[in-house]
């Protein structure tokens, strides 16, 4: 459903009380409710009988993950209604990584399930299953929440230019299946990110560079032996052209840029033994990183449709 500026909103904005800067510590209850209201246009809500096949999956697969038999909003007597437990659940949690949960399963089934014709009998499935997905990373941005559901999983964001202009083109640039592993690589980053595990993060940047440069290796049939570096892997891209000849000689620094980028701040703060003080890696320099790597995919991954 299309979301209205509605008078409420407009003078909130005319006195300056939305928010200029993403928090992540928590969803407020009215962003919740909006939630709802947006999954269960595509999944159908309480009582639709016909779905309740796709909120019992949800519900078992939290109850799995959280070690339960059953979530703690389920009904103790009479017919089990699972919608209403997952609603009620992802309304009533204090956890926030809880409440994500149910928001990116649920949204997984929107974009995987719901757009199959059969499942609620429409013939604009895709159309209902792209209004919701769109409306829930609205309203995500509506409330200043820093996050967007982006291929099947739910990312933390800090600059919402970044995250349209690098974060996204990468991922849609991946989604072949030749760059599968860089792909998963780098969402891989973006959950660890939000997890706070800072030194997974920069491990799985340059992962999916190293991935993605191998990758491209090996479609392109370009002589590697599997063990190169990043440096290593840099160099053949260069040597087999890349990077047009012209630009390589313009930009004498395009090699040591692409080298210092991701594998030096990983290999400074992630890559080896930390001693005898532990490292703490600050989260604007994982944010910095992330955004680098996901620039760099850009670069490389169009480069290699250029050829």
């Amino acid at each position: 459903m299309a979301i209205f500026d509605i008078f409420s909103k407009r003078q909130k904005k005319l006195r300056g009380e939305t928010p200029d800067v993403y928090q992540y510590d928590r969803l407020p209850d009215a962003l919740r409710v909006q939630i709802v209201h947006a999954m269960c246009d595509a999944l159908g809500g309480p009582n639709d009988r016909p779905n309740q096949n796709c909120w019992k999956f949800i519900s078992e697969m939290l109850c799995r993950e959280y070690g339960l038999f059953a979530l703690p909003t389920a009904r103790q007597h009479g017919q089990r209604d699972f919608a209403d437990e997952v609603i009620n659940f992802f309304l009533q949690t204090e956890d926030l990584e809880q409440a994500l949960d149910v928001v990116e399963l649920c949204f997984r089934a929107v974009d995987r399930i719901s757009r199959e014709t059969q499942y609620l009998w429409r013939n604009n499935s895709n159309e209902i299953a792209d209004a919701s997905i769109d409306e829930l990373n609205k309203r995500f941005q509506e409330h200043g929440v820093g996050y967007q559901f982006v291929n099947g999983e739910i990312l933390r964001i800090d600059s919402q230019l970044l995250h349209a202009e690098v974060v996204k083109p990468a991922l849609r640039l991946l989604e072949s299946k030749s760059y599968a592993g860089p792909q998963q690589e780098f969402l891989k980053a973006h959950e660890h990110y939000r997890h706070g595990n800072s030194k997974e993060a920069l491990n799985e940047c340059l992962k999916s560079f190293e991935s993605l440069m191998k990758a491209i290796c090996a479609k392109r049939k370009w002589t590697v032996t599997g063990k190169e570096t990043a440096s290593s892997l840099i160099k053949v891209c260069m040597d087999n052209g890349l990077i047009p000849a012209f630009w390589q000689t313009q930009f004498t620094s395009l090699k040591s840029l692409l080298e210092a980028a991701v594998p030096t701040g990983r290999n400074n703060l992630a890559g080896h033994g930390q001693g005898a003080e532990p490292t703490v890696v600050p989260d604007y320099l994982v944010a910095y990183m992330l955004h680098m790597t996901g620039a760099c995919l850009v670069f490389l991954a169009t480069a290699e449709q250029h050829l």
